[in-house]
């Protein structure tokens, strides 16, 4: 499928959007495709403020767009996610569009500010916590203007052969023994894939999808694991990367491609060419297990519970 974000995507005026990871990589180029269709603001999340607020100004140069506001994000941190989310809900009563876009991969053996081995803290639970934050504000602006989304960055290493036969080992995510870079990563993509279904069947009125954004040449290959982690950098992932634009594709067109053609629930390949769930993402049980220690892990640590679908 061609795709061209200039051309193809539509007006957005009106539209409140917020980018998690926005400062680099595929997160900085899909603001700045979408700051050429006029939204009313996009919220660039990001933990380096002096990073985000140099792309936020880099961008307004670029396109002429001057409705980029920088929020503070460290998804290692609740309390950070936390004060996120309240400072973007005093500011706006309205969220149209939602990027799940940070991560992290190839981290050294540490653990989130609660406890969570890094990757699955940064790439799931923080990402878990920020969305549970927003849905009442994403569900408000669904009731009076119906197309709200929420997308979700996961990757193709969610279905990597390596994965324990449940898809995730628990027991891994609350220590730094063991530590298998390229089987963790792929945990927490897998846990991004997961989430993204389920939420979907919670919130049946919001469009959720996840995607492979293809091998990009974005900062978070510039770590390198060591192991079996790289191994699969040095000949398997490097080689075949695509530039951060072509990397954005696929989450855009998840975005902003007529809903009908977009499917709630499913898992895109570049560029809206659907993925068929098969082995551990197509496992129910599994699927559910997910969504239930995540539910209880953020409970544990003061979370009030998903709000009611409307």
């Amino acid at each position: 499928m061609t795709f061209d974000p200039i051309k193809d995507i539509p007006s957005l005026e009106g539209k409140v959007v917020l980018v998690t990871g926005g400062n680099a990589g595929i997160g900085k180029a899909t603001i700045r495709a979408l700051a050429r269709h006029g939204p009313a603001k996009i919220y660039l999340a990001a933990r380096r403020r002096d990073a985000a607020e140099a792309t936020a100004a880099e961008l307004e140069k670029e396109t002429g767009y001057k409705g980029i506001v920088v929020l503070s994000l460290d998804l290692a941190s609740f309390d950070s996610v936390r004060q996120c989310a309240s400072t973007f809900t005093a500011l706006e009563s309205r969220l149209d569009l939602l990027f799940l876009n940070a991560g992290v991969a190839s981290t050294p053996p540490m653990l989130t500010q609660e406890g969570y081995e890094f990757q699955f803290g940064v790439n799931h639970m923080g990402h878990a916590l920020l969305t549970q934050l927003l849905l009442p504000t994403l569900l408000q602006t669904q009731a009076i203007q119906e197309d709200v989304r929420i997308h979700v960055t996961s990757s193709n290493a969610a279905y990597i052969p390596f994965l324990p036969a449940d898809g995730i080992n628990y027991e891994s995510l609350h220590h730094t023994g063991d530590h298998k870079p390229f089987v963790l990563y792929g945990q927490s993509k897998l846990a991004n894939a997961l989430f993204a279904r389920k939420l979907a069947v919670m919130y049946p009125t919001l469009s959720i999808t996840a995607s492979h954004p293809g091998v990009v040449k974005s900062e978070i290959w510039d770590k390198d694991g060591g192991g079996l982690f790289s191994f699969v950098l040095r000949y398997l992932v490097i080689p075949l990367r695509v530039d951060i634009d072509e990397g954005s594709k696929t989450q855009l067109w998840c975005a902003t491609a007529p809903l009908p053609k977009v499917q709630t629930g499913a898992f895109y390949f570049p560029v809206g060419k659907l993925h068929t769930y098969k082995g551990v993402s197509a496992n129910q049980g599994i699927i559910d297990k997910l969504w239930e220690w995540t539910t209880s892990e953020l409970a544990k640590h003061g979370a009030t519970g998903w709000p009611a679908a409307k």
